[in-house]
């Protein structure tokens, strides 16, 4: 791998990537390093201790405290810090191996303290410094390798020291077969397409490398492609001051090179561009009023003919618009007796009846007294442009008026939606009107029982309002309001409700409900008129089922990691598996009579508060609807 040095001169050298030992596994290694260096240091002082060295042990424990941290980094210098200190205080500190310690002692422990703490914030801060210093040179390095430019090191005599991985990919050359070889019938042929012998160049370069800092020079490929490339040269001098290599920074220009042919090449081509671009060039004398030079594109613009020669006044005026003909003879005859620059817009009417929109720009030619000679300008045929700019302007306001239409649609959306859900709590709202009504007329009134059927029309009558300041709410894309939900007891809530219903049609209800269920968030009435929704077209697909039992079965479970599932499953007839997709969109439904808006405005409600519903099919007959909530947060459970 190729290294660059301090000395910022590339090197070839490899660079070790350091231990590729686990983390974990290698603070660990760091840690018994602490325990050892310490413990070695601790027995040594103890040794010194007894030939009465007291301070040449001491020193030993500070020197455990610079290799821990040294090779350690910061965590294990705090630890090597700690273990001196201790060790320092129980066996060096008077009285030793005691707690207690002499007020003598007190500056000499907090010395030993300072000079550990010191020591480790020294080692870190250079390790730290050494391993910036590593980053820096590896990103340096990968900086060479990968630049998007040609990166060349050769000796004085011509032979390939480095190229970076960039430049031996564009000349399609390995490390391995590049190094070592010289540059001429490699990346630099013998001889240009000139015939100019390169090899003379190199020479000239190697005893004159200032006169070559900046050159061009054609090169090849190892295909034998020439390509060329622009150099910047850096000498690298040795301590003799002689040219030891040259540094070489290459960017091919190739395609610049072919671009500014074509560009010379292109300047022939100007007259078909003209006709292309549908641009006339013309010149015009202000003194006589009238034209002296008409391109060809001129005439065909004006729909005249170049062997009539260039037309008079009086035919180009015939040619203009009536209704731009005042603005245009106003603006040149002002240009006639001033000497100014313009650029308008005006229309043209040929003889079959075609209008074309030119667009023209006048340019004054003067003479040596400042005076103005003649005007010479260009007039482009803009009419497609102009044609490009109504279609945009149609198709805006077609934009506009589909715009109304969406909002029309919305509006009938909005419609549906309320017949939908407010149709289901009305209707509770009449059947216990009529109950009520027939415990009342009754030759005993039955009071208990027309109260409860009161309460009943009361608390329908609530959630059809209830349901209906949701819905705005959702058109109005208002915040969804979230509260602590049982969901267990919400749709024990619902069953209630629909308990006659299910009674009526044979059906028998179930719940399979989780014990340790968790609370969610969400809006109660919301959440209920999903269950509800589920609940109803669950019946409502087993009205027809005969031969087998009618059962609704309704599960509540904890998902990870943070959802809970409802699932509703039903006996009905069940579902086509190739229409899932369709079964949430507005206004698809399969009954009758369904206006194909309840699964739609549940799916919305429940990605609202965050969950989702979709439908399985089922092996057995019936359908299986599962939607999901997102549990409580935890942290405001408990607050």
């Amino acid at each position: 791998m190729v290294q660059v040095n301090r000395s910022g001169i590339l090197g070839s050298e490899s660079v070790a990537d350091g231990s590729s030992a686990p983390q974990p596994l290698k603070y660990l290694q760091h840690c018994g390093l602490v325990v050892l260096s310490v413990g070695v240091a601790l027995g040594a002082a103890l040794l010194l201790q007894h030939f009465q060295l007291r301070d040449a042990g001491v020193l030993l424990l500070l020197f455990a405290v610079a290799i821990s941290s040294w090779y350690g980094g910061r965590g294990p210098s705090v630890l090597a810090v700690i273990l001196s200190t201790i060790s320092f205080y129980w066996y060096f500190v008077e009285p030793i191996r005691t707690i207690y310690i002499y007020p003598s002692e007190i500056p000499y422990f907090f010395s030993f303290v300072a000079f550990a703490l010191l020591i480790s914030w020294f080692s870190a801060v250079r390790r730290r410094a050494e391993e910036a210093m590593h980053e820096s040179e590896r990103k340096y390095r990968e900086l060479v390798e990968h630049a998007n430019s040609i990166i060349l090191r050769w000796t004085h005599d011509g032979r390939v020291t480095f190229l970076n991985e960039f430049g031996r990919r564009f000349f399609g050359y390995s490390a391995e077969e590049i190094i070592g070889r010289h540059l001429v019938g490699t990346i630099v042929p013998p001889t240009d397409k000139a015939g100019r012998d390169l090899r003379q160049l190199m020479d000239q370069i190697r005893a004159n490398p200032r006169a070559f800092e900046q050159n061009t020079n054609e090169n090849m490929r190892r295909n034998g492609e020439r390509v060329t490339i622009a150099w910047t040269n850096k000498i690298v001098w040795d301590a003799q001051g002689e040219v030891a290599e040259i540094l070489s920074v290459g960017t091919d220009i190739t395609e610049r090179k072919r671009a500014e042919e074509a560009l010379r090449r292109s300047e022939a081509y100007l007259a078909e561009g003209q006709r292309l671009s549908h641009t006339g060039s013309w010149a015009w004398s202000p003194a006589t009023r009238q034209s002296l030079y008409w391109s060809d594109e001129m005439f065909r613009i004006f729909g005249l003919s170049p062997q009539e020669g260039v037309p008079t006044g009086e035919t180009f005026w015939h040619r203009v618009h009536p209704e731009d003909y005042d603005h245009t003879h106003e603006l040149l005859m002002k240009a006639a007796l001033g000497n100014m620059e313009y650029e308008h817009e005006h229309r043209i009417l040929l003889p079959d009846g075609t209008v074309k929109h030119i667009h023209a720009i006048g340019h004054p030619v003067l003479d040596e007294n400042g005076q103005v000679v003649e005007y010479v300008g260009t007039a482009v045929d803009v009419t497609d442009r102009k044609r490009a700019e109504e279609q945009h302007d149609r198709l805006h306001q077609l934009e506009a008026d589909l715009a109304h239409i969406n909002r029309v649609s919305l509006l009938g959306e909005l419609a549906a939606s309320i017949a939908h859900e407010v149709n289901q709590p009305l209707s509770g709202v009449v059947s216990n009107g009529g109950a009520c009504l027939r415990w009342l007329a009754g030759e005993t009134p039955n009071l208990e029982e027309a109260r409860d059927a009161a309460r009943r029309i009361v608390r329908d009558g609530k959630r059809a309002g209830e349901v209906i300041a949701r819905i705005r709410a959702l058109a109005k894309r208002a915040e969804t309001p979230q509260e602590k939900l049982d969901l267990n007891d919400t749709i024990r809530d619902v069953l209630v409700l629909v308990g006659d219903e299910a009674k009526r049609q044979g059906v028998n209800v179930r719940m399979q409900c989780a014990d340790d269920l968790s609370p969610v968030s969400g809006d109660r009435v919301q959440v209920q008129q999903v269950v509800l929704n589920l609940v109803m077209n669950g019946i409502e697909a087993m009205s027809s089922v005969e031969g087998r039992a009618r059962e609704l079965v309704l599960t509540t479970r904890n998902l990870e990691p943070d959802q809970v599932q409802v699932t509703v499953e039903d006996a009905g007839s069940g579902l086509d598996p190739t229409a899932l997709d369709k079964l949430f969109a507005p206004f698809y439904t399969t009954k009758p009579t369904g206006m194909g808006m309840g699964l739609s405005i549940c799916r919305s409600i429940l990605q609202s508060h965050g969950g989702r519903l979709w439908a399985t099919a089922k092996d057995s007959p019936g359908a299986l609807f599962h939607f999901t909530l997102p549990r409580y947060p935890a942290d405001e459970a408990h607050a």
